[in-house]
């Protein structure tokens, strides 16, 4: 691990982020606006007596990092600033967490099909929204079905039939069917139409009951060159299950009965829609133990989440509705620690817009109330485009002290991948959890199509820090969201019959890690925040091509997909962060590079990576090659001879595994988690 020179008392005042050219000027009076300002020192006491002296007003004291928000004219600012005790000043302090949602939207295209297609005894109903100005004609109909359905007997947008052409059969009992329309041949789009879809047989068997699932149809539209729209495989039953919890191991625990009792979560967001699935537990007993607005300063008064981004994030990480199979509880839950207790801290408005000042106003007010309220994990499910290096940067700042005090902080890597070095802030903050995303492909049963999608942000970080730490399911994930929030009116097409929204992104992964942690810390209430760091990635599953070699890079997958189970049973202590020292960081007397290598025209590389690497890139969706994790890459029938001059050792990785398994299977009291 190399290691910087303090830097931060020598170079901040060559670094000010000054205030930029012109003054601003009101507009009805010509007479200079007030401009606001962080200014950072050696002490936040002192800055708020100098801001008084020169007439300006303090509107944030932020102690955490020996800095206050003002308010302040120009001419203030210029006496304020000539002050040695001003060390440092920021002027832009906004920070957006609206990142788009990640393909397949496109700015150009604004119809979408909704996730969920109703699916009735006599054919298919999807309905099409569409948002734009303009009606849009439908160009293009692709629909492939099973050929026990018979024949195509019913087409129609709305209540006006298509034209419809002659089906083709194929090799693996489906049928097939491509039309192209002219102009005029279908009718305009606007707002929201239904595609009706019929065959000759029913969809149902003579009992009245469904046969046949969304994933059994295919079916594609196009609106000229540039706009689609696909109806996705989508879940068996959503009404019934969130499956993302199956997915990371949290379901199995769930049986066990750990469900993140006693532990509780702070979500530092938009705010919290109180829905009895998060306001109570499973039990039905409050859980909501605190509750700040650190926009408005105020604690203990319920926050508002017009925006539903805050309340979607605690629902993944917290959702205390049972899940059914077939129509009974089966002692698992739709959150991933459905019995925390939650904090909500918001920082961010309708829109996703938040400044630093508040958002280090937040983390303040968590530190403070970490004993009060017993706060272990904290969830910042946000990522910005990084401005300074790690260690100058205010709110990761702030995330040092948090951590030091014992709160285990879960980041999201952000969704600009698939450029290297996209790593979001505060994510690039090598002690915390950064999270990355990867998507199951709808198949909860079948690891062979999960992948990590393009828009998961890749590492390095700026200052060589191998990111993401791990990733976890961050694709199509269900959760509440307040109706007619911002969320809901700008993807309509993402909610479904349970009046969830289904987001994707690596802010749902880096809540559902945050759950993963509760479960973790309720097992084991002493450790640390790097050892629950330590667990979860000495746990993690790799994605490993059949030769031996990564299918995907460490600034990629991190140390591999997070597993809850494998955390629990195979997670180790004592090597997280070992290479950073914490308290020199903090009083600025080291900072630390990691060991990644960026050649002068921005390519990062680390040493042995060319050998340890996959020569081709991983495929998305399903891959004869890809595995993931140790155990199935050992145990897969089709494995090529290991290069010998490979640094990993597969198998003695899987031999040791499987003896601690069974050690640990052998204990008295221990349950058996498969």
């Amino acid at each position: 691990m190399q290691t910087r020179p303090p830097s931060r008392l020598l170079h901040l005042p060559l670094a000010l982020c000054t205030v930029l050219g012109s003054t601003m000027l009101s507009a009805d009076s010509g007479q200079p606006e007030s401009l606001r300002v962080m200014l950072q020192g050696n002490s936040a006491t002192a800055l708020r007596q100098l801001v008084e002296d020169a007439g300006g007003s303090v509107t944030h004291e932020l102690a955490i990092i020996e800095a206050v928000g003002a308010l302040v004219s120009p001419a203030q600012l210029e006496n304020i600033r000539s002050s040695p005790l001003v060390l440092r000043m920021i002027d832009d302090l906004s920070m957006d967490m609206s990142e788009p949602l990640p393909p397949p939207d496109k700015a150009a295209c604004t119809i979408g099909g909704a996730l969920e297609a109703t699916l009735l005894a006599d054919g298919i109903h999807w309905p099409l929204h569409h948002q734009g100005p303009a009606p849009a004609e439908l160009t293009r109909l692709e629909i492939s079905w099973p050929a026990a359905l018979g024949d195509l007997t019913r087409l129609r947008l709305d209540s006006r039939d298509l034209p419809r052409g002659q089906a083709a059969a194929s090799a693996d009992n489906r049928q097939s069917l491509v039309l192209d329309y002219a102009p005029g041949q279908t009718p305009a789009l606007t707002g929201i139409t239904q595609l009706h879809i019929g065959f000759s047989r029913s969809l149902a068997n003579p009992e009245g009951a469904l046969v046949w699932a969304q994933k059994d149809f295919s079916v594609k539209l196009e609106f000229g060159a540039d706009c689609s729209s696909e109806l996705i495989p989508g879940y068996a039953d959503y009404a019934s299950d969130t499956y993302y919890p199956t997915v990371a191991g949290a379901s199995e625990l769930h049986r066990h009965g750990i469900t993140g009792r006693g532990v509780t979560i702070a979500v530092l967001d938009s705010g919290l829609w109180e829905h009895p699935a998060l306001a109570l537990d499973t039990r039905g007993e409050p859980r909501i133990v605190g509750r700040y607005d650190a926009i408005e300063d105020i604690a203990g008064e319920p926050l508002a989440d017009a925006s539903g981004h805050g309340t979607h994030m605690a629902s993944v990480a917290a959702h205390s509705e049972e899940v059914l199979t077939h129509g009974k509880p089966d002692g698992t839950w739709k959150g991933i620690a459905p019995d925390v207790g939650l904090v909500a801290v918001k920082a961010f408005d309708e829109d996703g817009q938040g400044d630093f000042l508040d958002i280090v106003r937040g983390i303040q007010w968590i530190v403070k109330q970490r004993e009060a309220l017993d706060i272990q994990v904290l969830n910042l499910s946000f990522a910005a485009r990084p401005r300074w290096p790690y260690y100058l940067d205010p709110i990761n700042q702030a995330l040092m002290k948090a951590w030091a005090a014992g709160i285990t902080v879960v980041a999201a890597a952000g969704n600009e991948g698939p450029d290297p070095m996209s790593i979001g802030s505060p994510g690039n903050l090598p002690y915390l959890i950064t999270v990355g995303a990867y998507t199951d492909s709808w198949t909860i049963e079948n690891r062979d199509d999960d992948y990590i999608p393009d828009f998961s942000s890749r590492g390095p970080t700026p200052s060589g820090h191998i990111k993401p730490d791990i990733v976890a399911p961050g694709g199509h994930i269900a959760g509440l969201v307040q109706p007619g929030s911002t969320l809901t009116r700008k993807h309509p097409n993402y909610m479904i019959s349970t009046g969830e929204l289904v987001m994707t992104g690596t802010s749902q992964a880096s809540a559902l890690v945050t759950g993963i942690v509760a479960l973790l810390l309720q097992l084991e209430p002493d450790l640390t925040p790097d050892d629950v760091k330590c667990k979860l990635m000495s746990s993690a599953e790799p994605a490993i091509n059949r030769d031996g070699r990564l299918a995907y890079s460490p600034f990629q997958q991190g140390s591999g997909a997070v597993n809850a189970v494998r955390a629990v049973t195979l997670g180790q202590r004592g090597c997280g962060n070992k290479d950073l020292d914490l308290g020199r960081d903090i009083a600025g007397e080291q900072y630390f590079e990691g060991p990644a290598i960026i050649d002068e025209e921005g390519n990062a590389s680390l040493p042995g990576l060319s050998l340890m690497l996959a020569r081709e890139p991983s495929a998305d969706g399903l891959s004869s090659d890809r595995k993931w994790g140790v155990k199935d890459h050992v145990e897969r029938k089709d494995a090529a001879e290991p290069d010998p001059d490979l640094p990993f050792k597969w198998l003695e990785i899987y031999l040791s595994e499987r003896d601690l398994i069974e050690a640990l299977s052998t204990q008295p009291g221990s349950g058996t988690f498969e």
